[in-house]
C-alpha cells in the first residue's frame, strides 16, 4: 500500500514516501463503491508556511479512521477543510462518488460532513436539548417549539448514548451540571442531531476524559460505526487508537508518510512515523536526591470546593494526584497557589505559611501551569517573549525598563532549551500548535526560576515527541533539587515520572505512596472507589 507523498513545485517535498507502519501492505484497496470519502492530493498554505502538501486519504463508511501526527503536522487543517472552516488551495475532495468542496461549516453539515472539536462547543447555561438544537430549533409562528425541541434531542441522544451503561442524560439538564464526559457525548449528540451525517470528525475527544468516561465514549462510537458512519478520530493516545480504530493514516510537515490497517501494525513504527526518529525512554528517569520539605499541606480545604489535603513535597522528587475529573485535583492546586481562598487549614510554602495571592506565591518560589492553556495560561494575542517573561520583567532592564533586545534573549535560551518550533521570539503564541503553546507556558514558570511547581495536566492535548521533551524537564527539574506536584488524568504519566502518587476521590486526598507500589488498575479502583 505504497504511495509516493510529492512535493509541489517550488516547496519543500515531503520525506520519504507514505507507508504501512506493519510493513507491506496485504490488505486489498477499498472498492471504489466502499470509498465514503476521498481526499486527492489537497494542499494548503498560510502564507509562507505550508500546512498541507499533497495529502491524499481514503475513508469508508462503518469504519473508524484515526489520524495521526504530531502538533503542526497538519492533522487540524486537514479536519478543518473537511468541515468547511477552510478552503483548499490545491487537489480534490468527494464524499460518496460526488464533488466535495464545502463553502461553510453549514454546507459541510448539510452534505453530510460533521466535527466535535477538542474543547465542545457548548453554551453551559443553556440545557442540553438547547445546546443540540441550536440555532436550528424548530418553531411554531416564530416561537420555539419546546415539545419538538424535547423530541429532537431525545433522539439524538439515543443515537450516542443507547445501550451505553451511564446514567441518564435528561434534555433540561443544564450543560453546566454535566461532567465533562457527558459533555462530549452532548457534543457528538449536537453534530447527529442537527444533520445527518456520514462522516463524524473527533478531534482529541478524549483529552479531557477519566478512564470510565473513555470507555463510555469508545461505547458509543462503536455504535456509531456499527450503523454506518465514518468516523474521523484525531488522537495522541496511541493505545487508544490500538482500541477504537480500523486503519489510520500518519501525517508529519503536512505529508502523508504512513498508512495501514490498525490490526497487526507495530505502534513502535507508527510513533517513529509521527515523530521522524525514535523516541526512547519516553519516561526519563535521572538520579534524584530527596532533600527538604518545600511544600507542607495540613489538613487543607478550600472554599470554592471543599478539599481536605495533607501531604508534603520534597526539593527533588515529583509527587502525582490522581483522581476522576471533579474530584478537586485542580481546585487543590489552584488554593495551594492563591487563586481560590483558603477556608481551613494551613499551607506552608519553604519558611513561608499561611494563604497568599499567587504574586506572594511566585515571590515564595511557587509556579503553577494551568490545564487551562488558553483560557488562564497564556495570552494568546500576545509574543512569545512577552508570554514568557510577563510574571518577571525585573531582569529584562534597569530601573524596571524592559528592553526589548533582552526580552528577546531569555526567550531564545527557552525557544532552544525546549525545543520550540516557531519563527522566533516575536511570533504571537495564537499561532503556535498545542504542543509548542504548553511548552512557552512551562517555560514561563523555568524563566521564572521557581522552585515549586503546581502541574495540572502538562501534557494535555500535546503529542507524543511534545510530551517526551515535557517529560524530560520534568526530570531535570527533580534532578536539579526542584518539587513538581503533577495532577495528571494520563495514569501511564504519573507512573512513568513520579516517585510517588496520591489519589484524590470526592475532594479528599489519600497517603502519597511510592509508584513501585503502585499500578494503573490498582489507581483506577481507588480513585473510583471500587
Amino acid at each position: 500500500m505504497s504511495e509516493a507523498a510529492v512535493g509541489t513545485r517550488n516547496r519543500e517535498p515531503c520525506r520519504g514516501d507514505a507507508r504501512s507502519a506493519s510493513g507491506p501492505q496485504t490488505e486489498s484497496e477499498a472498492n471504489e463503491s466502499e470509498r465514503l470519502l476521498q481526499v486527492q492530493a489537497v494542499s494548503k498554505a498560510f502564507g509562507r508556511t505550508q500546512a498541507l502538501r499533497e495529502v491524499s486519504l481514503e475513508a469508508q463508511g462503518g469504519e473508524v479512521h484515526a489520524l495521526l501526527g504530531e502538533n503542526g503536522a497538519g492533522k487540524s487543517t486537514l479536519m478543518k477543510i473537511l468541515a468547511g472552516a477552510l478552503p483548499l488551495d490545491q487537489g480534490s475532495m468527494a464524499l460518496g462518488g460526488e464533488p466535495f468542496a464545502p463553502s461553510d461549516p453549514s454546507e459541510a453539515r448539510r452534505r453530510g460532513v460533521a466535527i466535535v472539536y477538542q474543547e465542545p462547543q457548548l453554551c453551559p447555561d443553556l440545557t442540553v436539548a438547547e445546546n443540540i438544537l441550536l440555532g436550528a430549533e424548530p418553531a411554531k409562528l416564530g416561537v420555539i417549539d419546546r415539545p419538538a425541541l424535547r423530541a429532537h434531542a431525545v433522539k439524538a441522544l439515543e443515537r450516542v448514548v443507547a445501550g451505553v451503561e451511564r446514567q441518564p442524560i435528561r434534555p433540561e439538564m443544564l450543560v453546566a451540571e454535566l461532567p465533562a464526559g457527558d459533555r462530549q457525548l452532548v457534543a457528538i449528540a449536537r453534530a447527529l442531531g442537527q444533520a445527518s451525517p456520514r462522516v463524524l470528525i473527533l478531534d482529541e475527544p478524549t483529552s479531557s476524559l477519566t478512564a470510565h468516561d473513555v470507555d463510555r465514549l469508545f461505547d458509543a462510537i462503536g455504535q456509531l460505526r456499527d450503523r454506518g458512519l465514518c468516523i474521523l478520530y484525531i488522537s495522541h493516545f496511541l493505545e487508544e487508537v490500538v482500541r477504537i480504530a480500523d486503519r489510520f493514516t500518519v501525517l508529519r510537515d503536512g505529508c502523508v508518510v504512513g498508512k495501514g490497517a490498525i490490526e497487526g501494525a507495530s505502534m513502535t513504527d507508527v510513533v517513529r512515523l509521527m515523530v521522524g526518529q525514535d523516541v526512547d525512554d519516553l519516561f526519563p528517569r535521572s538520579e534524584r536526591e530527596r532533600g527538604a520539605v518545600l511544600l507542607s499541606l495540613d489538613d487543607l480545604a478550600g472554599r470554592v470546593k471543599p478539599v481536605a489535603a495533607s501531604l508534603q513535597l520534597h526539593a527533588g522528587e515529583v509527587v502525582g494526584i490522581a483522581g476522576l475529573v471533579g474530584a478537586g485535583r485542580t481546585e487543590l492546586l489552584r488554593t495551594i497557589f492563591g487563586l481560590d481562598p483558603v477556608r481551613s487549614g494551613e499551607i506552608r510554602v519553604g519558611a513561608y505559611s499561611g494563604p497568599a495571592s499567587p504574586t506572594k506565591r511566585l515571590a515564595q518560589g511557587l509556579g503553577l501551569l494551568s490545564e487551562d492553556r488558553k483560557g488562564e495560561g497564556l495570552a494568546a494575542s500576545m509574543t512569545i517573549a512577552d508570554n514568557l517573561t510577563l510574571s518577571k520583567l525585573t531582569d529584562l532592564g534597569p530601573a524596571g525598563l524592559v528592553l526589548p533586545s533582552r526580552q528577546r534573549a531569555q526567550a531564545a535560551h527557552w525557544i532552544e532549551r525546549l525545543n520550540l518550533r516557531c519563527q522566533g521570539p516575536d511570533q504571537r503564541v495564537a499561532d503556535l500548535s498545542g504542543g509548542n503553546q504548553q511548552k512557552v507556558a512551562l517555560a514561563r514558570l523555568l524563566y521564572h526560576d521557581v522552585e515549586v511547581l503546581l502541574l495540572d495536566e502538562p501534557t494535555r492535548g500535546i503529542d507524543v515527541k511534545s510530551r517526551a521533551e515535557v517529560y524530560r524537564v520534568i526530570d531535570e527539574l527533580a534532578a536539579r533539587g526542584r518539587g513538581v506536584l503533577v495532577v495528571s488524568s494520563y495514569l501511564p504519566e504519573l507512573l512513568g515520572v513520579c516517585d510517588r502518587i496520591a489519589v484524590m476521590r470526592r475532594g479528599r486526598l489519600g497517603a502519597a505512596r511510592p509508584v513501585a507500589e503502585l499500578d494503573q488498575h490498582g489507581l483506577l479502583m481507588e480513585a473510583t472507589g471500587a
